[in-house]
């Protein structure tokens, strides 16, 4: 069973993960799905419509994402593209340096306490 704390950790990762994604090449929300599940589903596990699509809608509203709709290459539908604007790769790099000086500060902490454990 999964702890508050533990969710919450995820939740907060995930904006930052899209950002990352969508930064490589433009995507749709499935390919984004998909992609997560592959990379990360066992162990982030929360690349769901549920929670994926209202944080893609989000990052555009906020002007961090850009959309177009254009065909899908397998079946001919339209599909909602989704890549960063300037304002989102200004936000990603942001993040990102954030991101590794705070994972640097809490690894320093575990690592003490697992020394202190042994």
């Amino acid at each position: 069973m999964e702890n508050k704390t533990v969710r919450q950790f995820k939740k907060g990762s995930l904006e930052m993960v899209l950002l990352c994604l969508i930064a490589q090449r433009e995507t749709y929300g499935y390919e984004l799905l998909t992609t997560l599940n592959d990379k990360a589903g066992s162990v982030l596990g929360w690349a769901r419509e549920g929670t994926v699509y209202p944080i893609l809608y989000r990052l555009q509203e906020q002007g961090l994402l850009k959309t177009r709709m254009a065909p899908s290459p397998a079946n001919g539908g339209m599909k909602k593209y989704y890549s960063l604007t300037p304002q989102g790769e200004e936000a990603l790099g942001q993040l990102t340096s954030f991101w590794e000086d705070f994972s640097r500060c809490v690894d320093g902490f575990v690592q003490e306490y697992k020394e202190a454990s042994r």
